[in-house]
């Protein structure tokens, strides 16, 4: 038996501390033979610079770590000595508390040595320790790596040009309301995250100040207006109410490619909400396919759809492009259904009716995993 093997049997008996100390130091080691250095937040004087910091936490006692910009992406950790039923509850609710992008639940499950991953989407799958650490802390890099690089397209501008004929939006808008009102009654969303529950004021503000989020919510909407804009739903808002427009319903002007910026049109007479994260990747879509007249962004499934191949987040230049690739090679690219790995769907269509039509009855609640 090796020296590694010798360190995972050691965990296996250890205390929940030791495993956390036992799992860093290998994540380091697979992440750095990778070209990917990381930064231990518990160490106080690191050796390396990195944009990438594992926190490990003390289940009980979660600590945030206070990035110095959101280019720094905090993979949070914490080894449990009892796996509890609902890894994913317990793990979204330890990511959420110490402000992480992912979060890493360690421990010992009836089948041996584990990590879950959990997500901001509330993605969530495992790695196995089958014998070999080396395998075990690849693999787990390897899950890491593509996440941790990945780049945020969130930034808005404001322009509060928007004609006051449209401050009470159009017909446009109002189908993203009715779609909202649909999907309320087909049950397909989910309450918004109650981030103030979980979080200081402190942390709330820090939280805001990086990613301008307040709260978090799932699945969004969208429908084209003309050649070179779109209404979209707002970030954060109960999506079964889209009628503000402002502030649950904002209107897509462009991006400005140089800045990495969304760049919307409100009223001037009230304080826009941000759009909803997705916008890039709406974007990408109304831009290269004029036949596209909505997108609906659902936490469901459907069966023998096309899939990305990595769980890239929410907002992500990385995703919006690879959802790009797949609906450009659909059989229609006009009414396409995209799997997103461990998240939900992208469906396309000629607008938000026809796309209710082609997808009711076929929505499956449940996320594959992977």
């Amino acid at each position: 038996m090796n020296a590694r093997r010798e360190d995972a049997a050691m965990a296996g008996t250890a205390t929940h501390e030791n495993w956390l100390e036992w799992y860093i130091s290998g994540l380091k080691r697979a992440m750095e033979s990778r070209g990917y250095p990381i930064v231990d937040s518990a160490d106080p004087n690191p050796q390396v610079e990195s944009n990438i910091v594992v926190n490990g936490i003390d289940p009980e006692q979660p600590r945030s770590y206070r990035r110095r910009s959101r280019a720094i992406f905090v993979a949070g950790a914490a080894a449990l000595e009892t796996m509890p039923d609902d890894v994913l509850s317990v793990g979204y609710t330890l990511m959420a508390r110490s402000l992480s992008n992912v979060f890493m639940v360690f421990g010992r499950d009836r089948e041996g040595l584990v990590v879950y991953f959990v997500t901001m989407e509330r993605g969530f799958y495992d790695v196995r320790h089958t014998g070999d650490d080396d395998a075990f802390f690849g693999a787990v890099a390897d899950r890491l790596v593509p996440l941790a690089t990945s780049r945020l397209v969130i930034d808005n501008v404001f322009t509060p040009d928007l004609p006051e004929e449209l401050w009470d939006g159009d017909e446009h808008s109002e189908s993203i309301y009715r779609a909202g009102l649909r999907l309320a009654d087909l049950d397909l969303l989910p309450a918004v995250f109650p981030l103030e529950e979980l979080l200081s004021p402190q942390d709330l503000r820090h939280l805001n100040r990086l990613f301008g989020i307040g709260g978090l919510s799932y699945g969004n909407v969208s429908a084209r207006r003309d050649a070179d804009t779109f209404w979209m739903s707002a970030s954060g808002v109960d999506k079964s109410h889209l009628r503000v427009v402002g502030q649950e319903v904002l209107l897509v002007t462009g991006f400005d490619e140089e800045r990495q910026a969304i760049e919307l049109s409100v009223p001037s007479d009230r304080t826009p909400r941000r759009v909803s994260v997705d916008a890039i990747e709406h974007y990408m879509l109304y831009r290269e396919h004029p036949g596209v007249g909505a997108v609906l962004h659902v936490h469901a499934w459907m069966e023998g759809i096309s899939s990305t191949e990595v769980n890239y987040p929410c907002g992500t230049i990385e995703l919006a492009r690879e959802v790009a690739d797949l609906v450009r090679q659909a059989d229609d690219p006009n009414r396409a259904v995209i799997g997103l790995k461990n998240h939900g769907l992208t469906i396309t269509g000629i607008d938000l009716d026809e796309i209710f039509s082609r997808v009711e009855g076929k929505l499956l609640r449940q996320i594959p995993m992977d």
